[in-house]
């Protein structure tokens, strides 16, 4: 069937209408986030979130309605995973648009970290001139699940649940850098405060693991 112009201009437009109401949604966004580390299972990402499993399924349909989110059945469990790397990129660009742009995003967060935490970040160039000189030890503190899925070569897996209890492991005698997911994510900032109350000269990276990968930074994945 033929189209006019208009048409044609029109009917694409609807379908990225409908990709970006899919986006128009916090928990749908938190679930991208989430996603962004690797495939995730319903109940994973309802362990990760404040949502339910039936809340948690029913967003994740509306993003896969939305061709934002794929699945793939490992045995008996379905894992939802980005499409691709250009929804990684979306998210990015609307989060960088976001602080960019509305004032009252950095507030809150600048606001948060000044009432509850108090620690120097560090960027990804600054972390692999450290790297480099091996004067730093790099931390993961997310949950080991996502720490198996990947994470930035010669880090070290200390999830934020449990570093107070393994926090005597590590050496005070190199400066220690955090990361957890990414920008929004909390668990390197408490991370951090916990090891510098404890002592230890920490830092947060500004990035999460995501970003880091997505400019080609060196990885790696682990397999236990």
């Amino acid at each position: 069937m033929n189209m006019k112009p208009r048409d044609f201009k029109n009917a694409i437009y609807i379908e990225m209408a409908g990709m970006t109401k899919a986006l128009g949604n916090p928990h749908r966004l938190e679930i991208l986030d989430l996603l962004a580390q690797g495939p995730a299972s319903v109940e994973y990402i309802s362990q990760n979130t404040t949502l339910s499993v039936a809340n948690a399924s029913q967003h994740l349909q509306v993003l896969r309605n939305s061709k934002l989110v794929d699945t793939e059945r490992k045995g008996k469990y379905v894992y939802y995973r980005l499409a691709s790397q250009h929804v990684f990129d979306a998210w990015c660009s609307l989060r960088k648009l976001g602080f960019s742009q509305n004032a009252e995003i950095s507030r809150l967060l600048d606001d948060y970290r000044s009432k509850n935490t108090e620690f120097e970040t560090i960027t990804a160039e600054q972390l692999i001139d450290k790297m480099n000189q091996d004067v730093v030890v790099v931390l993961d503190v997310r949950p080991e699940e996502e720490f198996k899925t990947g994470h930035i070569k010669y880090a070290l897996s200390y999830p934020q649940k449990n570093l107070k209890e393994r926090m005597a492991e590590i050496s005070k005698e190199k400066e220690i850098v955090a990361y957890c997911r990414g920008p929004l994510c909390l668990m390197a900032d408490v991370a951090v405060k916990q090891l510098n109350k404890n002592g230890y000269k920490a830092k947060r990276l500004e990035l999460g693991f995501p970003d880091w990968k997505a400019v080609g930074l060196p990885v790696e994945v682990s397999s236990h």
